[in-house]
């Protein structure tokens, strides 16, 4: 009875329904999406009004990265500012975001010019 009610309709309804009975949500990226993920090395200056704040945390949580702390120098009760050498991965998008957010506190970052090679060189 199924299939005869389907018989019925043109041919172009019946692919309606099949987009929208596939349709699904996912926390898991697709394969189209993984193969657009990419990375960046960079070196992010602190100041010591931020030693507080969780901004790597934000890199994560409010902008999908993923985050990997290469080296870190911070000093509590200093005058000095300090550094993390990070690679951030996720979408091109994520990363702009990411780096916007980062520009927005006013930070001071520096890229690594060879992602491939060994030293940060900065």
């Amino acid at each position: 009875m199924f299939f005869q009610r389907l018989t019925d309709y043109p041919m172009t309804a019946f692919n309606n329904f099949q987009l929208q009975a596939t349709t699904r949500l996912s926390l898991v990226p697709s394969v189209h999406e993984k193969s657009n993920i990419t990375q960046i090395r960079l070196r992010v200056y602190i100041s010591n009004c931020y030693l507080k704040e969780p901004i790597i945390s934000r890199l994560t949580s409010n902008h999908g990265l993923v985050v990997n702390i290469i080296r870190a120098m911070l000093q509590a009760n200093t005058d000095r500012e300090g550094y993390f050498d990070l690679q951030l991965r996720g979408t091109v998008p994520q990363i702009c975001s990411g780096l916007v957010y980062l520009e927005h506190l006013n930070l001071t970052i520096i890229g690594k010019p060879n992602v491939d090679g060994d030293g940060w060189h900065c």
